[in-house]
């Protein structure tokens, strides 16, 4: 399988140093304040090309991709998301820790439905559908180069991944290891996989076990090896 460059998205529609939102902008002035070394700005996609696989999450994290500039790096809630890449065979290691190491991802892209650190971890509803405008830039990529499986990190990417394509939320009920096959005249062939979000939160108190998050990896593998 061919492996594309995985260095820091360089599409037009990528946020760069986007500040429509002023209560994200805002805070995120603050933390650049309080941690200079921070990255403390909006997060690009990172990831394969051309991939065939897109995963989506809720948003950076404070010490984590906020900090280091890539998604899932850097805290927690990324040792699940990379160790299973690397056991499926989409990350060259179990582990992403800076944007400066070697880490590649083949057929494999990661994303979120906003990318700016949000204050407490929570987006507003008009700065998810805000920053759904890069999402769906995204997501029209994807399909066009080839893209066939969506994974949505929990019920705000769901609801984000719908929102571009303009579904109803209630055809498309959020579930863990759900897979939703979205409307051919409007997605080509594009299927929306549901996992929980592999955060601190949910793999402590074990509502997301490493098995639960591998066995939807079986199926999109399956999906996926499947011509």
């Amino acid at each position: 399988m061919a492996l594309h460059s995985t260095t820091k998205a360089d599409y037009p529609f990528e946020p760069a140093d986007c500040r429509q939102c002023e209560r994200l902008a805002t805070f995120l002035d603050t933390v650049k304040t309080r941690y200079p070394d921070y990255h403390a700005r909006p997060v690009s996609a990172f990831g394969d090309t051309r991939p065939q696989l897109l995963i989506v999450g809720l948003a950076p994290g404070m010490h984590g991709a906020n900090r280091t500039g890539r998604p899932f790096t850097g805290d927690y809630a990324g040792i699940l998301l990379y160790q299973t890449l690397h056991k499926f065979g989409l990350a060259s290691h179990s582990e992403s820790i800076s944007q400066q190491d070697d880490l590649r991802l083949v057929n494999c892209r990661i994303t979120n439905a906003v990318k700016c650190l949000p204050p407490q971890n929570k987006p507003n509803p008009d700065e998810i559908r805000q920053c759904g405008h890069y999402l769906k830039m995204e997501l029209e990529a994807f399909r066009n180069q080839g893209g066939r499986i969506v994974l949505a990190l929990g019920a705000i990417a769901h609801r984000s991944v719908l929102q571009c394509f303009d579904l109803r939320q209630k055809d498309y009920l959020f579930s863990h290891g759900a897979a939703h096959s979205l409307p051919c005249t409007i997605a080509g062939a594009l299927k929306l996989y549901d996992s929980y979000h592999c955060s601190r939160y949910n793999t402590q108190t074990k509502r997301l076990t490493a098995e639960m998050f591998e066995q939807v990896f079986d199926r999109i593998s399956a999906d996926l090896s499947k011509k």
